[in-house]
């Protein structure tokens, strides 16, 4: 059974009465009453959540012992090791097992976080934290207490270190913004920029930023924005990286798609019938994939001319709910997809059917990202209700499910981050979570 489902059970001998709760501690039944009511706060959700947070306790007190088990019976080193060598394991069956026992064994671990303010490092809630393709950087998207949003990067060269600190570089010019949508631009070199999707007032606003603005320690030296336009509500954005759609970046709006060249200020428009919540380039082709509110998904080919109608969408998938996240996989034959009811779902784009569903994850109206990882053959995805999961990406199998360090809340989802490779090719391997004012390090070996 899943640690983090809200559902409680009840004894056999004390069935559930409309208006009662029954505590079996106590062995007896309370009324429930309305959530507004201030003299006996007893309602489902404070019971609930109450029942959410001694599981929390409980998970986070096994893992500090270590007795995190692994979710196949018999699988341990020893035993993947002599079947191994007696050839009873493909190389590939044992690499795959192997990822496993490394997931089991993870343990958290707190970053320090250095910045050149100290005054303000470690005093706002991480929101977003988004990786380079190099995980060299992380940039960071902070909410801070007066409200909008301020943004950051952090250099991860220090995870490779015992001490495991790192730098946080801050640029409090832009403080103003919500940020719904977050992705690294490759224009000069690779991951040079960022593209923002935020809310100042109404209309959004999109931006292009160079990341040298925040590790420049001069502020007569920072460079500006490449681009700025007001937009409707933005939900989502990508970068393209195939040369026939260089230098272009789209953005997912309310009922249209939006695709701008930032060097030639050129954009195509493409109306849709539902907000475009999720997005994701190909690279091999010039081919958007967009995963929509009304569930949704389809490609554009943006070297086609804007057009009237709906005649240019290509594949088509549908999912029963919101498509929050969308992942195309690294041979962009398969689609992985994530939506509002807490499904995920592998596509394949060439039949245009389901091929595996990935059970467990939590959702009910949060834009939840996915975490894929082919090369340990991982899946990654934070649910609503604050727990991370891990599956592995051939059988659907559940791994593990780590509680957030913090009580779970809409406000402290975690954010996380997964490499083989944290702070650049000589860097570690592990999982990254943000959550409040803290970041940790989940080790991967």
């Amino acid at each position: 059974e899943d640690p983090s489902s809200s559902s409680s059970t009840q004894s056999s001998v004390a069935p559930e009465l409309p208006g009662f709760y029954y505590d079996p501690e106590k062995n007896r039944y309370f009324r429930l009453l309305p959530g507004h009511n201030n003299h006996n706060p007893l309602t489902k959700d404070s019971i609930q959540h109450k029942a959410m947070e001694c599981k929390r306790l409980r998970l986070l007190e096994e893992e500090e012992k270590q007795n995190q088990k692994t979710t196949r019976a018999g699988l341990n080193s020893s035993v993947l090791l002599q079947k191994r060598q007696l050839g009873l394991l493909s190389s590939t069956s044992y690499c795959r097992l192997v990822h496993e026992l490394k997931v089991n064994s993870m343990q958290r671990r707190k970053i320090e976080i250095h910045s050149p303010d100290s005054s303000v490092a470690g005093t706002n809630n991480f929101k977003i934290i988004v990786a380079d393709v190099a995980c060299e950087r992380i940039f960071t998207v902070n909410d801070v207490e007066h409200g909008g949003c301020k943004y950051g990067i952090i250099n991860l060269s220090g995870l490779g270190k015992e001490s495991l600190t790192v730098e946080m570089y801050d640029n409090l010019y832009f403080t103003n913004r919500k940020v719904n949508s977050v992705c690294w631009a490759s224009l000069t070199h690779p991951d040079s920029h960022l593209c923002l999707m935020g809310i100042a007032e109404t209309p959004g606003c999109a931006s292009l930023l160079p990341a040298s603005l925040f590790s420049s320690t001069n502020p007569g030296d920072r460079p500006g924005m490449l681009c700025s336009f007001k937009i409707s509500t933005a939900w989502s954005c990508a970068w393209c990286l195939n040369p026939q759609a260089d230098n272009c970046f789209s953005t997912g709006l309310t009922r249209r798609v939006l695709v701008t060249n930032v060097v030639t200020g050129h954009r195509q428009t493409f109306g849709t019938s539902s907000d475009v919540l999720a997005q994701q380039f190909a690279t091999q082709t010039p081919v958007l994939y967009n995963g929509c509110r009304s569930g949704e998904i389809f490609s554009i080919d943006v070297r086609q001319r804007s057009r009237k109608g709906q005649s240019w969408k290509a594949t088509r998938l549908f999912h029963g709910s919101a498509v929050t996240s969308i992942h195309l996989m690294e041979a962009e034959h398969y689609l992985m997809a994530a939506d509002m009811a807490g499904k995920i779902k592998l596509w394949d784009l060439r039949t245009t059917k389901c091929v595996k569903q990935y059970k467990g994850h939590h959702n009910e109206y949060a834009l939840l990202p996915l975490h894929v990882n082919e090369e340990e053959g991982l899946l990654i995805a934070v649910g609503q209700d604050c727990y991370t999961r891990i599956w592995s990406l051939q059988d659907a199998h559940l791994l593990r499910t780590i509680p957030s360090p913090h009580p779970s809340s809409k406000d402290a989802i975690p954010s996380v981050v997964f490499s083989s490779r944290l702070g650049g090719s000589r860097g570690v391997p592990g999982l990254l979570m943000a959550v409040k004012q803290d970041l940790y390090h989940f080790s991967y070996n």
